[in-house]
């Protein structure tokens, strides 16, 4: 069975210490390059800008930061933008490297929802607020897909099954502590079924997931509909819920309110830039995400990518962020995870 199991309420432990060998064996050199550029004296950060995806190819992180990168460069914004993926435990490893860019303006780490709750689950001893939230930009909805082949038609048809045997009807989907897990999670608990018994394979991306579905060691999977929409166009997925409180223009699927079940989960994504840099650089890095977010180019990415427009800065980003991080921390409380 792919990925690492999460049942019967425990809580995968990801030690940070291990984490950070890791990181530094697999990814020291392209953060010494990066590094060194800032310390050779790229101030202007229009030229050389490193965004970090913290997690694997094909998922909604790194088709952010991609969109992200290709706007930037396509309007001018910044001359020669890059991407590296440091992807594992919702984000967290990425961000424990991150923290140790202290000053180092020419990175950004991408971040959201997923960020917070593994955050969490993680007990990781960095917190968003530890390093310098820059901006949140846009937003999407998950949505439950199932292989095209599955008797199931409706949420309804897959709970009748999932009910019987929580633990041997496995979902998968992002991170542990994600906000993928947390929806199912919820739809467990909105459902009857005691959330602290079922069954989730947490995949570092959209594109494992698919993988593990449409292996057959999952019965259904959930992420944003963007990761999904080719296989469902190509006929071998069938999608039977978007988790919005209402629907999505462009996504011809039922909400789960609208079939009895009370689950509605948003999933931002934004930057985080370096602790200690200067208020001038902070001011530079924050004028280039503005200005990338209203570009041609990203607009048109938001239209692509069925994404929604929610810029937001400053300090009311950071009060945004405290509260996303309490409602996550409850939450993952309240599920047993």
């Amino acid at each position: 069975m792919s990925g690492e199991q999460v049942r019967s309420g425990g809580r995968p432990r990801w030690p940070m210490l291990v984490y950070a060998v890791v990181a530094a064996l697999v990814i020291g050199s392209a953060f010494t390059l990066s590094a060194q550029s800032a310390q050779d004296g790229d101030s202007d950060l229009r030229s050389t800008l490193t965004l970090i995806a913290p997690a694997g190819a094909g998922g909604g992180w790194d088709t952010f930061t991609r969109e992200q990168q290709a706007a930037m460069r396509a309007d001018g914004i910044v001359n020669n933008a890059t991407v590296l993926n440091i992807p594992g435990a919702g984000g967290t490893i990425g961000l424990g490297k991150f923290s140790t860019l202290d000053g180092q303006a020419s990175n950004l780490l991408t971040t959201g929802t997923v960020m917070t709750g593994a955050i969490a689950l993680n007990d990781s001893p960095v917190a968003l607020t530890d390093v310098r939230p820059l901006a949140r930009v846009s937003e999407e909805y998950d949505i439950i897909v199932v292989p095209a082949d599955s008797p199931y038609e409706t949420i309804d048809d897959l709970i009748v099954d999932w009910e019987q045997d929580p633990g041997g009807f496995p979902f998968t989907g992002g991170s542990a502590g994600g906000l993928d897990h947390l929806i199912v999670a919820d739809l467990a608990i909105r459902a009857g079924i005691d959330p602290t018994q079922i069954t989730y394979l947490p995949q570092s991306g959209g594109g494992e997931a698919i993988q593990v579905l449409s292996s057959g060691d999952a019965r259904a999977a959930v992420s944003g509909y963007n990761e999904f929409a080719d296989q469902i166009e190509a006929g071998r997925m069938r999608g039977l819920a978007v988790v919005s409180p209402e629907r999505i223009e462009g996504i011809d699927l039922p909400t789960l309110i609208e079939q009895g079940y009370d689950v509605s989960m948003t999933n931002w994504r934004g930057f985080l830039a370096p602790a200690g840099i200067t208020d001038e650089e902070f001011a530079e890095l924050e004028a280039i995400v503005t200005e990338t977010a209203q570009s041609p180019e990203w607009q048109e990415a938001m239209e692509r990518n069925r994404w929604t427009d929610v810029f937001l800065t400053g300090p009311e980003l950071v009060d945004f962020i405290e509260e996303d991080t309490r409602q996550n921390e409850a939450l993952i409380e309240e599920l047993g995870l």
